[in-house]
């Protein structure tokens, strides 16, 4: 009697073993063929160039658009973006803070900046100008209707602090309307007994307005450039009052980075750069 007929029983456990190890020797592959499982692709982090620009709070809006553009045109670049007041940049740079790139929106803050070394004498240029303009909270701005309304008894209004440079061009635009014939007397005192609060950048004057916190403020053309016409209304400060703000930008002397800073300055140069900022409210660099 063979093996099989005499124990059944084993026979067919046995034969089981056979067949369920020839099904999974088919479907496993030999040793050296085995598929490792891919390895995580190893992070670019590491190789990302950081370009950190200090920029004024009036270029948030332009300034993201050109740093898309930049990027795009700039693989393997990304830009680091600190808004924020002119002279409040000006106090990080003097204390240290790392940066590549500083645009203010006034000469002064470029030049406590330069004094402090942080950047370079000379290197400093003109990018873009801007004008100021009035804003009203729309529910408010049936009792103002130009510049001299501004004045009146118990209008709520809000202005950029002096140090700021949105705040010092507003205050030099109500210096000339106070000694303008056209001006009642005692116009500037009027206005600013008026003044509520002094913001640390413009784009605080602008929110608070637009939030009817303050009947009105002054801001930068710019701030107000595709804004919806509901949101606040605008008027226009007349040519002979105004103040044509320019805004500087210069390398820092320290930058990690100052072939992409120079990159950057340059872009802001050109045509496409030139359009964007008018794009957003902005006048050409250079005079006409």
């Amino acid at each position: 009697m063979s093996f099989w007929s005499k124990y059944p029983s084993q026979n067919q456990t046995l034969l089981t073993l056979v067949v369920l190890f020839t099904l999974t020797s088919s479907c496993s592959p030999f040793p050296g063929d085995r598929t490792l499982p891919a390895e995580a692709p190893a992070s670019d982090e590491a190789s990302i160039q950081n370009l950190t620009i200090f920029a004024a709070a009036s270029l948030t809006e332009s300034f993201t658009v050109l740093g898309d553009r930049f990027e795009a045109s700039h693989p393997g670049v990304r830009l680091v973006f600190n808004f924020a007041g002119s002279q409040q940049l000006a106090q990080q740079l003097a204390q240290g803070a790392p940066a590549d790139v500083f645009a203010s929106a006034n000469l002064d803050q470029m030049e406590a900046v330069i004094e402090q070394g942080r950047v370079s004498p000379g290197s400093e240029q003109v990018f873009a100008r801007n004008r100021l303009v009035v804003v009203a909270f729309p529910e408010a701005a049936n009792g103002i209707q130009d510049l001299n309304d501004l004045a009146i008894s118990g209008m709520i209004l809000v202005l950029a602090g002096e140090s700021v440079p949105a705040g010092k061009y507003a205050l030099e635009v109500l210096s000339k309307a106070g000694e303008n014939p056209a001006f009642d007397p005692g116009f500037e005192r009027a206005v600013l007994e008026n003044v509520v609060s002094y913001e640390e950048n413009v784009r605080a004057v602008l929110s608070k307005v637009i939030l009817g916190e303050a009947d009105a403020g002054i801001v930068y053309a710019s701030d107000v450039a595709g804004l919806p016409p509901l949101e606040v209304r605008v008027l226009d400060i007349p040519d002979e009052l105004n103040v044509l703000a320019s805004y500087y930008v210069a390398p820092v002397s320290d930058s990690a980075e100052p072939g992409l800073a120079k990159d950057f300055i340059d872009f802001l140069q050109v045509n496409e750069g030139q359009q964007i900022l008018a794009d957003h409210g902005f006048l050409q660099a250079r005079e006409p």
